[in-house]
């Protein structure tokens, strides 16, 4: 639905580990927010400027819905940084009392567990973030693969072969490990790999260096966003990757350009487990 006139909308800018968004709940469902809208609340000069937009809304199978709208207009299965920005507006703003929230995404239920601190106020979230998908048309990715998961596949881009792995965190990921400048690489080559044709949706593309046992970096190219300081999906995969070639343990600190997440996985019969932050920025109202 597009609108013509005017909405006034009262929200929070908020973000996890900078990975930045402007949240608010329409629990009655009154407001549909148009791709040009999205795109005018989050541009960074004549808007609020965010990563994307969180709408809360009702859901028939959990406590919430988590709407999530890249910055771009275009809409996303799962953010794991805004996850957790959701579970915070919604506990400090009287919408539950619940520290145990399952929250509807669009791909699938989440379970999270919210942490208050000493004021009551929510600072840390740690989220069930489901098993990691390694089937290539679930990924979904456009490949014959004869051994799942796929590791080490060579991916060409821009003139480069790369050796990436490649699964789904309920959203896309391309991971590809290396000793090359992590940020000059994600700027160049990431907009190239997220639009190649194996990607039917596109794919949000990860570059890491394994430190040691219990530290990976990573810079990220989001899927409709861009560069971002930081992608909750793409931590959790970056972090199976390693753990698929041995580089870590089952946990370990994933340092990103916003922070740092801990994630823990166990191997392919468990969920992956991330912890981090939410943090409220400032109260607004816009009128789009």
């Amino acid at each position: 639905m597009q609108y013509s006139l005017p909405m006034e909308i009262k929200f929070q800018k908020m973000h996890g580990t900078l990975n930045d968004f402007v949240v608010f709940h329409d629990l009655d469902g009154h407001t549909k927010l148009s791709t040009e809208q999205v795109r005018r609340i989050c541009d960074r000069r004549a808007g609020v400027g965010a990563d994307g937009v969180i709408v809360v809304r009702k859901s028939q199978v959990a406590d919430f819905f988590m709407d999530y709208i890249n910055a771009d207009g275009s809409l996303a299965e799962m953010c794991g940084n805004g996850i957790r920005c959701l579970a915070k507006y919604v506990y400090d703003n009287g919408l539950t009392v619940k520290t145990t929230l399952p929250v509807e995404t669009r791909s699938g239920v989440k379970i999270l567990e919210l942490l208050p601190d000493s004021d009551r106020k929510i600072s840390r979230v740690r989220v069930n973030m489901g098993k990691p998908i390694f089937d290539a048309e679930q990924i979904p990715v456009d490949i014959q693969a004869t051994r799942l998961p796929i590791m080490d596949y060579p991916l060409e881009a821009g003139g480069r072969t790369f050796r990436a792995t490649i699964l789904s965190m309920g959203n896309p990921h391309c991971v590809i490990q290396t000793e090359g400048n992590l940020e000059e690489l994600a700027r160049r080559f990431g907009p190239v790999i997220e639009t190649l044709p194996i990607f039917p949706a596109k794919s949000n593309v990860e570059f890491i260096r394994v430190a040691d046992k219990e530290h990976i970096i990573m810079r990220v190219w989001e899927r409709g966003s861009g560069e971002t300081f930081a992608c909750g999906t793409g931590a959790c995969a970056s972090m199976v990757a390693a753990v698929l070639h041995d580089q870590v343990g089952p946990s370990a600190v994933v340092e990103l350009l916003g922070g740092n997440l801990d994630i823990e996985w166990k191997g392919m019969d468990y969920p992956v487990i991330m912890t981090g932050e939410a943090v409220l920025v400032y109260n607004g109202i816009i009128t789009i």
